[in-house]
């Protein structure tokens, strides 16, 4: 546990009061680290605060964004954060003297999954959800999308996010509309909005747009990974025997390899490119356009047996028109 509390110094005697209150008492059974508080909680309210390292998940206007279902979907979907709860490998439900199975199981909740024993899990479905297991869902379904971002942007698991890393993370996925404006206003460096009182000289009243308004154009511009030119008087075009040309686009390969892997939702490893279909013969290789994200077990399993893999997950072309629908939907492709 760690926890914000504010002390009441006593200099004659060299004694410090702490007032924790009874739901931060468990921290003093043992030893406890105090420190200084760091700048980036300084805003923070005393009390009970995140365990995690990511200073994001203090930030309590930032709790709509996590739970939009839209956020949830770039980050990989709901299947996927329960898989990430499963390996959690603990009862989140820390009843006191309450009896703990030795098996685990999730439970999805409006607010997130959980990782609870079977025991725990029965006495939820029986009983109903504590109110302080939907803070514990909502803390998991947090910590899981910064952890996504972070891995999909190349960052790694570990990486103390930020909130400019967030915001870009937002763009790249098309969900950059939904940052609070709040949070869009301290990325653009703009003051903090007050709200008007009183009557108001009309010469005073300055129309602007909002700082989200603002983020969004700026993210329309910066977010187009790739834009397709047409010719239609191109120089092979009025070749008999016009040599192929292939199309290679480094830029939107790498930015392939930062989306789901397309069968199972997981990162991403490899931009692979088509085979079969008229595609990717002998000594040669398909357009860079026309590639799919996969992890590295489903490509190795791709390349083994072409036929049972697209029996198993679909077509190729089903799987790239899926993915190309999706890249022009966010406004990678242009």
């Amino acid at each position: 546990m760690r926890a914000i509390l504010t002390p009441d110094v006593a200099n004659n005697t060299g004694i410090v009061l702490l007032k924790p209150g009874r739901n931060l008492m468990p921290m003093f059974r043992e030893r406890v680290l105090v420190c200084t508080i760091p700048r980036d909680m300084s805003h923070l309210p005393s009390g009970l605060i995140n365990d995690s390292s990511q200073p994001l998940l203090d930030e309590p206007t930032l709790k709509s964004f996590f739970s939009d279902p839209k956020v949830i979907n770039a980050a990989g979907g709901w299947e996927i954060h329960d898989a990430w709860v499963q390996r959690i490998g603990c009862c989140q439900y820390q009843e006191k003297d309450s009896y703990h199975h030795h098996d685990y199981n999730t439970l999805r909740t409006d607010s997130g999954s959980l990782c609870l024993c079977y025991a725990c899990d029965n006495y939820c479905h029986s009983n109903g959800l504590p109110g302080i297991l939907e803070a514990v869902a909502a803390g998991n379904l947090a910590r899981w999308v910064i952890e996504s971002a972070c891995i999909q942007m190349g960052l790694g698991a570990d990486h103390q996010m930020t909130l400019p890393e967030l915001c870009w993370w937002a763009c790249l996925n098309g969900v950059i509309d939904l940052i609070p404006e709040t949070h869009a206003r301290t990325v653009l460096r703009l003051p903090k909005s007050l709200p008007e009182t009183g009557p108001i000289p009309e010469a005073f009243i300055k129309p602007e747009p909002s700082a989200q308004e603002v983020i969004q154009e700026v993210a329309e511009v910066v977010k187009q990974v790739l834009t397709i030119g047409i010719d239609p008087e191109s120089p092979q075009s009025y070749m008999a025997r016009p040599k192929r040309l292939r199309w290679i686009n480094e830029k939107y390969t790498r930015w392939v390899k930062t989306q789901p892997c397309a069968c199972c939702g997981k990162p991403a490893d490899d931009p692979h490119h088509i085979i079969g279909h008229g595609q990717g013969g002998m000594g040669t290789k398909a357009h860079d356009l026309f590639v799919i994200p996969l992890c590295r077990a489903h490509h190795d399993e791709l390349h083994r047996d072409m036929r049972a893999f697209e029996e198993k997950y679909g077509s190729q072309l089903e799987l790239l028109v899926r993915f190309l629908d999706h890249s022009i939907a966010v406004g990678v492709v242009g």
